[in-house]
């Protein structure tokens, strides 16, 4: 999932702004509900079309997945809807539900809830950004058209998905794909009641899910919108609060000083300014835990001036990441040595070898090698929606001019405009490239970013890498019969990953939170998000 993390450190001789927050006096929240801070999700709240970390925190406070993962091991847990996810040959799947889940609305949660879902998801005419976690379902293929070439998908159902019953469905993968289970997590997979279908865009401001709150409104840009407790909810973890307020906040600074006021409950993505000293500040009311996540700057491979891989290497051999994560991050940082996060099934500390270390002669020689234009500056993007981030972005350009003489440019766009940017192919230099854990594999962070079929409009890879040859060993490893000789595989395909370097991976970063007295059970979750159901309102 895209990472829009509001990083929280201030970058050592720039000058703090303090940007507008939502402009309004935010009361605290009523007896019984506490308030959560948020930015602006990319798009409206549609379970398919939500591939960002912010609309992700929301929808888990709405939604309860097939499956959930453990808090400490990361490991599958049938605590969600499924009862079991079986299979003899890793291709052709039985999913069983558990009986008496409902959605909001009062519609039983059903076997035709999740195959109607996954079929509007992959169907190319509805452009759903998380279309291609569906791209290994049997005749996902038929469901693709051509718009350039003006060619219409052959079917609006997929082959590989067929109901049993109410509470049973199949699934046939187009190979064997051993970690299928764990992938089920993700919110690509999550049910649609008969009512989205009847309104996709009413549904979008008003989602019904089949989670321990409800929305009791619509979603209002820039504002948020209330949930309440859903009493009637199957889950094993039931809401201990009457509900959940989430607000909008433009940036991270101002909603601190809320927090500070007493004003909101929890916030997760602490401001620049609050990095050194939150802890000491709200004492046991400060939270933190690694984050599933990794921070990379990606590379633009359709533009010329970085498609020999000797740019590339030199670019991410220039870079201090140590340097970056002691001075600008406090040392609350892990310099990247690998391109999944430290906490997935897969992950090699060192991965990356010197390709992720400062070698400064080394990387000067590479420029050389490829005849880079030093005098042309590099252009260094990143989203002016998540504020930190200009200061190791900076840090980053500064690092390049000292140690490879080249000027460097900073280009921001609020995130919104981003995105489409990055869609469109409009990076004009290295930017800024986040993703947190979707399933605990190292392969989600290898296809979701680098794989052929997650290029834009179906997927995330926007540095537009494609190699058949990393395709390939990503496919070996779905064939592989267990979760670990799959794992080996795509450790290959990663090594394949560092020899073309189309993204430098940069740091991990650490989820700090804080919460006001109000409330008390405030966990970070493994999966990027406080647990909204054990948090218990005080007064």
């Amino acid at each position: 999932m895209r990472l829009r993390r509001l990083a929280i450190a201030l970058l050592v001789g720039i000058v703090a702004v303090l940007p507008a927050g939502c402009g309004d006096l935010v009361t605290p929240a009523p007896p019984g509900y506490f308030s959560m801070y948020i930015t602006e999700p990319e798009h409206t709240l549609v379970p398919g079309n939500t591939t960002e970390n912010q609309g992700g925190r929301i929808l888990r406070s709405l939604f309860t997945a097939l499956v959930e993962f453990n808090n400490e091991t990361a490991a599958v847990e049938y605590t969600g809807v499924a009862e079991s996810i079986t299979s003899h040959d890793n291709i052709n799947w039985t999913i069983k539900l558990k009986p008496g889940w409902t959605f909001h609305n009062g519609e039983p949660v059903t076997a035709q809830s999740y195959v109607d879902a996954w079929n509007y998801t992959a169907l190319s005419t509805n452009a759903q950004g998380s279309s291609s976690f569906l791209a290994n379902v049997d005749g996902f293929d038929d469901l693709q058209g051509d718009p350039v070439h003006k060619i219409a998908p052959r079917a609006t159902q997929m082959r590989g998905l067929h109901v049993v019953d109410d509470v049973t469905f199949t699934v046939r993968l187009n190979t064997p794909f051993a970690i299928y289970p764990m992938t089920l997590g993700y919110t690509a997979f999550l049910p649609l009641p008969k009512a989205f279908f009847r309104d996709p865009v009413k549904f979008g401001v008003h989602p019904i899910g089949n989670g321990p709150f409800k929305a009791d409104g619509d979603w209002v840009r820039g504002v948020g919108f209330t949930l309440s407790r859903y009493d009637q909810y199957a889950g094993e973890k039931k809401a201990k609060a009457k509900g959940l307020i989430w607000r909008v906040y433009t940036e991270g600074l101002t909603a601190y000083t809320d927090m500070q006021a007493g004003a909101l409950d929890i916030q997760l993505d602490l401001p620049d300014a609050a990095y050194e000293n939150a802890k000491a500040e709200f004492g046991s009311a400060y939270l933190e835990r690694p984050r599933p996540d990794i921070t990379s700057l990606g590379f633009p491979m359709y533009d010329p001036r970085y498609r020999d891989v000797r740019v590339r290497q030199a670019i991410s051999m220039a870079i201090d990441r140590e340097a970056i994560t002691q001075v600008i991050f406090s040392g609350t940082r892990t310099p990247a040595t690998s391109y999944g996060s430290a906490v997935v099934y897969g992950y090699r500390k060192g991965a990356c070898g010197k390709l992720c270390e400062l070698h400064v002669d080394e990387a000067n020689k590479l420029l050389d090698e490829a005849h880079f234009d030093r005098n042309k500056p590099i252009e260094l993007w990143y989203s002016s929606s998540s504020t930190g981030a200009l200061s190791w972005v900076q840090a980053i350009g500064n690092q390049l001019q000292s140690n490879l003489k080249v000027p460097y440019l900073l280009k921001s766009l609020p995130w919104s405009q981003f995105l489409p940017l990055q869609d469109g192919k409009g990076m004009t230099g290295p930017f800024r490239s986040g993703w947190v854990m979707d399933y605990p594999s190292i392969y989600n962070f290898l296809e979701s970013l680098y794989g052929t079929v997650a290029l834009p409009p179906n997927g995330s890879n926007y540095v537009f890498y494609s190699n058949p040859a990393f395709d390939e060993l990503l496919r070996q490893g779905n064939n592989e019969p267990t979760v670990e000789l799959a794992t080996k595989a795509y450790q290959k395909a990663e090594d394949l990953l560092f020899k073309d370097l189309p993204a430098a991976p940069l740091f991990y970063e650490v989820n700090q939170a804080v919460h006001s007295k109000r409330v008390r059970n405030v966990k970070i979750g493994i999966q990027d998000c406080i647990e909204y159901a054990d948090v218990e309102v005080v007064q």
